[in-house]
């Protein structure tokens, strides 16, 4: 599901982030960051997020980067949080509790 807030294009996952869902996600994201001006990843719906999930956030930070495009992590709670903070995905992305937040 794809909402709009203050100026950012909020892309919402939810269940799994995985090896199965990977790809399909990647294509998704991919789709809609390339319209986005601002691109959120709105993740209070998420489950589950694997290696392949870090893959498709990483591919994402360095695409807003190499754009010049703000992007954030939003919403992220329990294992989710948990693994995006072992994987310091804050040197990467802006994180914040929820879409509200959004500057």
């Amino acid at each position: 599901m794809v909402t709009e807030k203050n100026g950012w294009t909020i892309w919402s996952v939810s269940g799994r982030l995985d090896r199965v869902t990977s790809a399909q996600a990647g294509e998704e994201a991919d789709k809609i960051f390339a319209a986005a001006e601002k691109f959120a990843v709105e993740m209070s719906g998420l489950e589950y997020l694997s290696s392949a999930g870090i893959r498709i956030l990483l591919s994402l930070t360095k695409k807003a980067k190499a754009e010049g495009k703000d992007f954030a992590l939003v919403g992220a709670a329990g294992m989710v949080k948990a693994v995006l903070v072992e994987t310091r995905m804050d040197m990467f992305a802006k994180i914040f509790g929820s879409a509200e937040e959004l500057p």
